[in-house]
């Protein structure tokens, strides 16, 4: 039976890429040498490391004085390393909280500095986006999150400030257009849309370094990374190397611009069926509805079980909301089929008919 993946994170990825990647485990680049055991120094692995900076460059058409790496740590280092090369030892920062990773994030900055809260929309277990933010003008940077794969909420529009604007895009990167000229630094795991996990993206601008007047320890330091080309220590071959494959399947296949068409071709039809179907609801506030990951309830708790067993035996792997939200969520990733998300709607409508 055909298996079909929401799951929020490692992230579905395309079968040529997953081909690809277990040819390179045995025999990488016809050499007779698996990839993860070579030289991350050999020539074939830095061609592998430039074709991938090259590809995130011109996917999302990346200015020139902004530099891209492939670094470790996952976003969770990424919420430390961005104080402590953005925030000055007497300036102050501001967050965005959305949820567990802002806050997350918040919470390193705050070992640094002063980090203010701009936003905030854990009153409603952060099923809304906040709106008519008052930002101050001096600050360091602005941090936030742009997709909640927890509770399926997205920005749908930049935060209007005239400060360094940071983001976590880890759920939401290559799958639609943006203009990364307005950020100061982008960063994401490979995991959601990229790859597996091992290796995270950092998209920084190179003009807004080192002006922090802090000590920032060696591997923190985001110039460390950029005067190295991503190698000052041992990259994780393998998870670049799927990244850059999943990254050529997405270029092959149109780029981000066709794919944001079939994502919102995806999300729009889910929605409809949980807003049109009586026995669901779902969980964000509409306007602000991800289109990476929909969540959504049973109306009634005491059909769990049927819906549950219904899923497992058709195929639907990774549906189980988080833990703080409960119910289900679908996460539409950009190598999940439209016929997946078809053959989930049918079987909410097949259980509507049994019940």
């Amino acid at each position: 039976m055909k298996k079909h993946n929401f799951s929020a994170g490692p992230c579905i990825l395309p079968e040529e890429v997953l081909k690809g990647a277990s040819e390179s485990v045995l025999n990488f680049n016809n050499d007779n040498l698996s990839l993860i055991e070579i030289s991350h120094r050999s020539k074939p692995f830095v061609e592998v490391m430039e074709k991938a900076i090259k590809l995130v460059r011109n996917l999302l058409n990346v200015p020139k004085n902004y530099a891209i790496l492939f670094l470790q740590g996952g976003a969770s280092l990424e919420f430390l390393m961005t104080p402590y090369n953005l925030l000055s030892l007497e300036g102050k920062c501001g967050y965005i909280n959305t949820g567990a990773w802002s806050e997350k994030a918040l919470k390193e900055a705050k070992k640094l500095g002063e980090a203010l809260i701009v936003g905030d929309s854990s009153d409603k277990n952060y099923n809304y986006i906040p709106k008519n933010l008052i930002i101050p003008e001096n600050l360091d940077y602005l941090h936030y999150t742009s997709n909640n794969t927890i509770y399926g909420t997205q920005f749908k529009a930049y935060p209007e400030t005239n400060n360094t604007l940071v983001c976590d895009m880890s759920s939401d990167i290559f799958s639609k257009k943006i203009d990364v000229s307005k950020y100061g630094l982008i960063y994401a795991g490979a995991q959601k849309n990229m790859g597996p996990a091992g290796t995270t993206l950092v998209i920084v601008n190179k003009d807004i370094l080192g002006k922090t007047n802090r000590d920032i320890p060696t591997m923190l330091d985001y110039q460390t990374h950029i005067s190295k080309d991503s190698m000052f220590n041992t990259p994780p071959v393998f998870s670049i190397y799927v990244s850059m494959l999943t990254l050529e399947w997405l270029q092959n296949n149109g780029g981000v611009e066709e794919i944001e068409k079939i994502n919102n071709t995806k999300a729009k039809i889910l929605y409809e069926e949980i807003d049109r179907n009586p026995l669901f609801i779902g969980f964000a506030e509409k306007e602000d509805r991800s289109t990476m990951n929909v969540t959504f309830n049973l109306v009634n708790q005491d059909l769990q079980e049927k819906f549950d067993l219904l899923c497992n035996n058709n195929g639907i792997n990774g549906l189980k909301g988080h833990r703080s939200v409960g119910g289900y969520r679908a996460s539409l990733y950009n190598a999940l089929p439209l016929s997946s998300v078809e053959h989930l709607i049918n079987l909410m409508q097949k259980f509507e008919k049994e019940i």
